[in-house]
């Protein structure tokens, strides 16, 4: 019979569900931002060799993804224009929710979703199932050939950027303000969220508030994409 999930549930149960994969392994998410748990998980299943197929609806790889990604030898990825479905299965389990896989661990969001069993509820899991492979032969299959050596030297020349802008305008840009405080980045970014210095849309993407700029803040974009720059007396 179909369980009901909760936001933490929710969590446990994906965990579980990719760490108890035997033979395949379905992802199904509009956005493929993967945290480290994440990773680590897809990483152990990857040097068991068990079958991963990744499906994802928006085309904005971070080079951080692309370069994951060209490690892992048992993992396909496909993207699928319009997908807006949020489906986690393998051979015994499946678990249909409003969670997106950069939401995983996030417990402050108010998540609801289903797990169902396959030798609990077969015609539902065999459903499920044959949703999941419809979805995956219309998704068009992504072939991971950006060389990792370009990615790393744009990273660099991106930082390097970053670094730059920073002592021209005297401020600080976020990870080099999260060391000064001896936070991780992402800690920073969510301190400022909660003071409403930056808004987190539903892709995850961070944009800067009229409270953010009040207090110094601004938003700078390159080439290699965007970052925030901060007042270094900036409270937190």
């Amino acid at each position: 019979m179909a369980k009901f999930l909760n936001t933490s549930a929710t969590n446990f149960y994906l965990e579980e569900l990719i760490k108890n994969a035997k033979e395949r392994l379905i992802l199904i998410s509009p956005y493929l931002r993967l945290n480290d748990r994440i990773k680590e998980l897809l990483e152990d299943k990857n040097r068991l060799k068990i079958d991963i197929r990744i499906v994802y609806g928006k085309s904005d790889l971070h080079p951080d993804e692309i370069k994951w990604m060209q490690k892992l030898d048992y993992v396909r990825l496909s993207f699928c224009k319009n997908l807006h479905a949020k489906c986690y299965m393998n051979e015994a389990e499946c678990i249909i929710s409003s969670l997106n896989l950069y939401e995983f661990s996030q417990v402050n969001n108010n998540e609801m979703g289903i797990s169902v069993r396959k030798y609990e509820d077969d015609d539902v899991f065999k459903d499920a199932y044959e949703e999941a492979q419809r979805i995956i032969r219309i998704s068009d299959e992504v072939r991971i050939t950006l060389d990792e050596v370009k990615v790393e030297q744009e990273l660099a020349e991106a930082s390097q950027n970053e670094e730059s802008e920073s002592n021209n305008f005297s401020k600080l840009t976020t990870s080099k303000l999260a060391a000064k405080y001896k936070l991780k980045t992402n800690d920073l970014l969510d301190k400022f969220v909660q003071k409403g210095f930056l808004t987190l849309s539903e892709n995850g993407k961070h944009f800067i508030t009229d409270l953010g700029k009040s207090v110094g803040g601004e938003f700078r974009s390159s080439q290699y994409g965007g970052y925030f720059l901060w007042d270094e007396n900036t409270e937190i």
